[in-house]
């Protein structure tokens, strides 16, 4: 196997969007990509680890060693290691090892991976993304089926237990899903279905809330190209997709974004803002920029290279507020002296803003029950822009109802 070549599909305003926080696209440069150099075919990888002493690709093609596959730093400080590795396809295990300021070694899942290994195993996996759409016609016309002005009626669905094959153990895969979720949903007369969230997650009862794939579907069911087949069998039947997505909090698992260089890169480094009490999880630390791009590009990524009709934002009430969840003296202030979250503020603002720019014809809607005022109304009325609001009492109050 040969060692890794200097090699890079960053160009320099590629790093200069991304460290202002405005590079929405930064998937198709950061990760692992399949590609051709000088005749030779393999995988680029890249990784933002601006922290880290040394960064390798390690995995089955190397016996996992640490030394043999050096990445490369850039030169121009963006903290970004990237190289060419010849030989690397489709379909191989690999990892991030990182050497932190104090010399641990971080075997790290690359948090722009497109596939992983099958839960309880954390590797990433190189893939590609290539697929024949054919849901033209939905795509086309979805303006008038999801625009702001329609009636939406959802089915909320966890596809791991929505139903289980013969035997009561195993779930049904994406493609067994594209024929028997399908069929119900539209029989039943929804015109949306909501799903929990299907990004790669380690622990599986949390029904996906605990992600550490942010760009990956999870492999329980099967390939993306199989969510792929299972999404566009739903717009063929005139049916759109709806997906959870959690941009306020991850698990702390190692393997996962959490301490990913050595320091509090992705979470915030104060624990009274970085740290969820409830869900024993991390914050994003939404004032840094590389960590808004990464967060509104994986936004975008969804609902472009995955059809996604929308997005249901998780948990946005634990965004706005900094004490959400606290008690005196376990949350900081603001520079006003409130409680109000305005680095998450900003960020969801231009999140919602960007969404509608790049793609008008999908909604987000935001799972918030507090009094906060203007939560979907539009950013240049004051509120925060979101397209709906799920109201969460009205779910068990209709049930206590009955």
């Amino acid at each position: 196997m040969s060692n890794v070549i200097n090699h890079s599909l960053l160009t320099d305003f590629d790093v200069h969007l991304f460290r202002q926080g405005k590079h929405y696209r930064i998937y198709e440069k950061l990760g692992s990509h399949l590609i051709e150099v000088n005749g030779q075919k393999g995988t680029y990888f890249a990784v933002w680890a601006p922290n880290a002493r040394a960064v390798s690709v390690i995995g089955n093609f190397n016996g996992w060693d640490k030394k043999s596959h050096p990445l490369s730093a850039r030169w121009d400080h963006s903290g970004i290691w990237e190289g060419f590795v010849p030989g690397i396809g489709k379909g191989e295990l690999y990892k991030y090892n990182i050497v932190s300021h104090d010399g641990r070694h971080l075997a790290k899942g690359d948090p722009f991976a497109l596939f992983w290994e099958i839960p309880p195993n954390t590797a990433s996996i190189v893939w590609d993304l290539d697929y024949q759409w054919q849901d033209q016609d939905w795509m086309t016309q979805r303006r008038n089926h999801a625009g702001l002005d329609k009636p939406y009626s959802m089915y909320e669905v966890h596809l791991g237990t929505w139903m289980k094959r013969a035997g009561g153990a195993e779930s049904l895969s994406y493609r067994e899903l594209a024929d028997d979720l399908v069929a119900y949903v539209k029989n039943m007369g929804f015109t949306h279905v909501e799903f929990m969230p299907v990004m790669e997650h380690p622990y599986f009862p949390s029904w996906g809330y605990q992600i550490t794939g942010y760009f990956a579907p999870t492999s329980r069911f099967g390939t993306p190209q199989d969510f792929m087949y299972m999404v566009d069998k739903f717009h063929q039947a005139g049916i759109g997709i709806l997906l959870d997505w959690v941009p306020s909090h991850f698990p702390s698992d190692a393997h996962g974004l959490a301490d990913f260089d050595g320091t509090h890169l992705y979470e915030h480094a104060d624990p009274r803002k970085g740290f969820h009490p409830d869900w024993k999880s991390y914050i994003f630390n939404y004032d840094r920029h590389e960590v808004r791009s990464f967060l509104i590009s994986n936004a975008l990524f969804w609902l472009g290279v995955y059809h996604a009709d929308g997005l249901r934002v998780d948990a946005v009430a634990s965004m706005l507020y900094l004490d959400y969840s606290r008690e005196a003296g376990e949350w900081i202030p603001n520079i006003y002296g409130g409680n109000e979250n305005l680095e998450a503020i900003s960020f969801l603002k231009e999140f919602n803003e960007t969404v509608y720019r790049e793609y008008p014809d999908t909604i987000t809607i935001a799972e918030e029950s507090t009094a906060w005022s203007g939560v979907s109304r539009p950013t240049f009325t004051g509120g925060v822009g979101v397209g709906g609001k799920r109201v969460m009492g009205w779910g068990p109050g209709t049930l206590k109802y009955f």
